[in-house]
């Protein structure tokens, strides 16, 4: 069923309209303050002994107003131990309740205080994101076959050298391609211009020879679907476990977002692409985010330790 913010209920209706009329959030991520906040006001129904929790249309602001500290971390010890919550995906629901209960308080007045202004976010593990390598991104890329080869080929391409999201790569239409480079919509509805190389280019020109120009559905997007409509997110997703598979690397191990990664290691590695600029071609709004890409390299950490002026010197 289609995500409508109308048909949502009555006690985050009116935020989620705010989240994205004013603070520029996309549907999608819309659609996931509406999944958190939906599971949190069951739990809250069932935490309190009422009737029928999983029917929260029945709430409103004088229920949220009761609402204090221990009830959200009593939610958030709900979602570890009950359903397996990993410290990551509980802090993404912190963010939500923060910014949630925020506009209640302070934007909308609904509620005299905020009870998540002192809400303290899970301590996640900080990983270094997976990539893959130089000759492994050459092996996804000639994997690639099948009567949509030069869609598949072309979308693998974009990943690999612009470290495209998802749904960046997705939304892309037709018009969005000037000369040499492309306009994204990134998050937040945010444009960013994106240069294409010669092997985007030409992967790109080679695919619109062959896409499909009669009986279009959606004749703005730039990837179509076997039934002429924009390729959807599942789609991309499943091509390109395939192709992951096919070119005998873990399947479980490597994703979409994964070529991200791997294209601004890539870019950092090979091309010394300084950080403020890869900051600007992915997109990230805080250069800390961009700056985990300095710590994936083996081999320039081992090459800095072995460079050392001192490292020749040994004991007699």
């Amino acid at each position: 069923m289609e995500f409508r913010i109308n048909d949502q209920p009555f006690v985050y209706r009116e935020f989620l309209m705010y989240m994205q009329s004013i603070k520029g959030k996309s549907i999608n991520t819309v659609h996931e303050y509406a999944l958190d906040l939906n599971v949190f006001f069951k739990f809250m129904k069932e935490y309190r002994h009422l009737e029928n929790p999983e029917d929260i249309s029945d709430l409103d602001y004088t229920f949220v107003n009761t609402i204090e500290l221990i009830d959200l971390y009593a939610y958030l010890t709900y979602m570890a131990e009950k359903r397996g919550n990993i410290a990551s995906t509980r802090a993404r629901k912190v963010a939500c309740l923060r910014s949630y209960f925020k506009y209640l308080s302070s934007k909308a007045k609904h509620i005299d205080d905020n009870p998540a202004k002192e809400l303290d976010t899970p301590k996640t593990k900080q990983s270094l994101p997976r990539y893959l390598s130089l000759d492994e991104s050459k092996d996804l890329l000639s994997s690639v076959e099948g009567k949509n080869k030069y869609r598949d080929y072309a979308i693998l391409t974009l990943f690999l050298n612009c470290g495209l999201r998802l749904s960046e790569l997705v939304n892309i239409n037709m018009n969005d391609f000037q000369d040499d480079f492309l306009i994204v919509t990134g998050k937040g509805n945010k444009e960013r211009v994106i240069y294409l190389n010669e092997a985007c280019l030409s992967a790109v020109g080679n695919y619109l020879r062959v896409r499909p120009v009669e009986n279009v559905i959606d004749k703005k997007a730039l990837f179509l679907s076997n039934r002429l409509t924009r390729i959807s997110n599942k789609t991309v997703q499943w091509l390109v476990k395939k192709y992951i598979k096919s070119a005998g690397l873990d399947e479980s191990k490597y994703s979409v977002h994964k070529l991200r990664h791997t294209a601004a290691t890539l870019m950092y590695k090979y091309a010394n692409t300084d950080l403020r600029t890869l900051q600007e071609i992915l997109g990230h709004n805080q250069l800390a985010t961009t700056q985990i890409y300095t710590h994936v390299d083996d081999d320039q950490r081992r090459n800095a330790i072995k460079n050392n002026p001192l490292g020749n010197i040994t004991t007699k």
